[in-house]
């Protein structure tokens, strides 16, 4: 929270060099608000955060496994898990650049049928978070694309 309100206050700032009071170099073709808007939601949300019972559509063009340090449930300790990452280029039938990182197993098994020879570049999968906790599931519906 204390981030967000630092990087509104810094955009503020910024958005006096398009109102006038101090002289720019940038020239926005926007209202500043609406400047400061896109340009604090691109500064913050480069990957996708799925919502409990919200569908999320997605088109993914790329991924990569990564290891990840969490604590264990059981025993509070670190310990290392693979996570995958997808790159996702739609959002909600949007243009976007960012990605989708899945470090439950559950969710995992719903994509990997797709991971040979990148096989998810021809879906759109809608992805809808069931419940919270360590009880949540997902509702995995692949959605094949026009070619």
């Amino acid at each position: 929270m204390d981030l967000l309100l630092l990087v509104i206050a810094a955009l503020t700032f910024l958005g006096f060099f398009s109102l006038g009071f101090i002289h720019s170099p940038w020239k926005h073709k926007e209202p500043t608000s609406l400047y400061i808007l896109r340009t604090a939601t691109n500064l913050l949300a480069n990957y996708i955060r799925l919502v409990p019972g919200i569908p999320t559509r997605m088109h993914f063009t790329d991924h990569y496994f990564i290891k990840r340090e969490i604590a264990d449930r059981e025993t509070g300790k670190p310990k290392q898990i693979e996570s995958l990452v997808f790159y996702c280029n739609e959002e909600g039938a949007e243009p976007c650049s960012k990605t989708f990182s899945i470090l439950s197993q559950k969710l995992a098994a719903h994509m990997e049928p797709y991971l040979p020879n990148n096989v998810y570049r021809g879906y759109d999968f809608i992805i809808t978070q069931i419940g919270e906790g360590f009880l949540k599931d997902w509702n995995v519906q692949p959605i094949k694309r026009p070619e």
